[in-house]
């Protein structure tokens, strides 16, 4: 924890060589979910591999670049492609762009992400509103010695996701009619799908929806105290009496024919999250 701090602060130092502005909030986009980044005015764009102490983003479909601009008349922070405990990274090292959002100033996280449906009153290209997380990665970002100045020994994980964006999001996608529920996200490691057992007991522990990713990015983000909001767009159903092999093609494009109306709810989040 404590080399993580002068990591932090080289990265931070590198990306304010080409982008000087105070973000009011970062975007992480899961698998699919880049063209988001069509609706901001670029004002920089950083190759993760030139960022110092970045990974390099291997997963399907991640560009892997950091985006600076404006978005709804805010300047924000996307990571166009996010780094996963299946491509052999430390979770510190894939949490590290949250704690260089914080550093940079950043005082809320959105992040989305791609996932498999196990509430089977949820249908492929739904979105769910994250309101809490299971963590079944058997790991966490903050194992080791805590630096004070990154966040508390014991963070309190009470409300991980804020409750008032998740109402808001919910309001949003009721009013542009956008089909979105209020959900349980459970994180495995990956990067084998998971077997019939292990989907009817995730949905017995009482997870909704199940992916790779997210979980470490927003225990850090409560770590760091960043206000945060979730997204998975259900990119296919995981129902253990009616399993079908994982079409990897079909999950990426179910997640870019869905990306239109989650940029509707991200852009509504952080639009409301200026008052």
């Amino acid at each position: 924890m404590l080399e993580l701090y002068n990591q932090i602060q080289e990265a931070c130092a590198f990306i304010r060589q080409a982008w000087n502005q105070q973000p009011h909030a970062g975007i992480i986009l899961g698998t699919g979910l880049g063209p988001l980044v069509e609706q901001i005015e670029v004002e920089a764009s950083i190759e993760y591999d030139s960022i110092p102490h970045f990974p390099k983003s291997t997963a399907t479909s991640h560009r892997g670049r950091l985006v600076c601009g404006n978005l709804c008349g805010l300047p924000i922070m996307a990571m166009e492609g996010r780094f996963h405990m299946y491509e052999g990274y430390p979770l510190k090292q894939i949490t590290l762009p949250v704690r260089v959002m914080k550093a940079l100033g950043a005082e809320l996280l959105i992040v989305s992400n791609a996932a498999g449906g196990m509430n089977p009153y949820y249908s492929d290209g739904d979105i769910v509103v994250i309101e809490d997380h299971i963590n079944l990665m058997g790991d966490n970002p903050l194992i080791g010695i805590n630096d004070d100045r990154l966040g508390p020994r014991f963070p309190d994980m009470c409300a991980p996701y804020d409750l008032k964006l998740v109402d808001e999001a919910l309001a949003i996608a009721r009013r542009e009619n956008i089909v979105a529920h209020k959900g349980v996200f459970v994180a495995v490691a990956g990067p084998n799908l998971e077997t019939r057992a292990e989907y009817r007991f995730l949905r017995a522990i009482g997870a909704d929806v199940v992916g790779m990713s997210t979980v470490p990015e927003v225990i850090v983000a409560v770590h760091c105290n960043l206000r945060t909001v979730g997204f998975s767009v259900i990119t296919d159903m995981c129902l253990p009496d009616a399993l079908k092999p994982a079409d990897v093609p079909k999950i990426i494009a179910t997640a870019n024919e869905a990306e239109p109306r989650l940029r509707t709810l991200v852009m509504g989040v952080l639009d409301s999250s200026k008052r």
